[in-house]
């Protein structure tokens, strides 16, 4: 597991890259291990060929338009499929950055340091979306650090060191879950593309019977 902190965690640890974790998440571009931000024929909601506007990224990951423009000016959260140029262009998020949203918020109201919480995001933001999926973050309030197995979360919360954890795979599937209800659009051509709500199935069914 890598951590997020001020380093000190970490260099006692004195984990080097390829060894077994967990790992505090350090600041230092050199401490990163540079992956692919995709994996090629990824498809569902994850896809990069969708983006989902604001108000639509705030109801997957739980949070207000205004964290979620705050985020975004301040460089903490922004949007990779396209930014914001001026009046009268939306912001897209990709699938992956509402992830990272719901996470940050999550950390947010736990009292993580907005320090490591920015440190956390790039961490995520350059590992594969494989990776995230198996990943699990762990918090004792001053330092984040990435688990990848059962035994990693363990060997922090034998140590004292784990007080929260963020299943990353688990915060996929519930973004996943609420934006296949939700309105995408396609990258490419601009189309909405209109989420399946079971309510609204429901509601036309009734409508067929009256």
């Amino acid at each position: 597991m890598r951590s997020s902190g001020d380093g000190t965690a970490g260099g006692a640890r004195g984990h080097g890259l390829g060894e077994s974790g967990p790992y505090p998440l350090h600041s230092s571009a050199a401490d990163h291990v540079q992956r692919p931000t995709s994996v090629p024929g990824e498809g569902g909601a994850a896809s990069e060929e969708i983006g989902y506007r604001g108000p639509t990224a705030c109801a997957a990951a739980g949070i207000t338009y205004r964290q979620l423009d705050y985020w975004a000016r301040t460089g903490l959260v922004e949007p990779s499929v396209r930014p914001a140029y001026g009046s009268g262009t939306q912001r897209l998020y990709s699938f992956r950055d509402v992830v990272v949203l719901k996470i940050v918020k999550r950390f947010l109201d736990t009292g993580v340091s907005l320090q490591n919480i920015r440190t956390t995001v790039q961490h995520l933001r350059e590992r594969g979306f494989r990776d995230l999926e198996r990943m699990t973050l762990m918090s004792d309030g001053a330092t984040v650090y990435e688990c990848s197995s059962p035994d990693e979360v363990h060997a922090l919360l034998q140590g004292g060191q784990g007080i929260f954890g963020i299943a990353v795979g688990v915060v996929w599937r519930d973004v996943e879950s609420a934006l296949s209800q939700l309105h995408g659009e396609r990258v490419d051509t601009g189309e909405t593309l209109v989420g399946h709500n079971p309510a609204d199935e429901l509601a036309r069914r009734r409508n067929r019977a009256v």
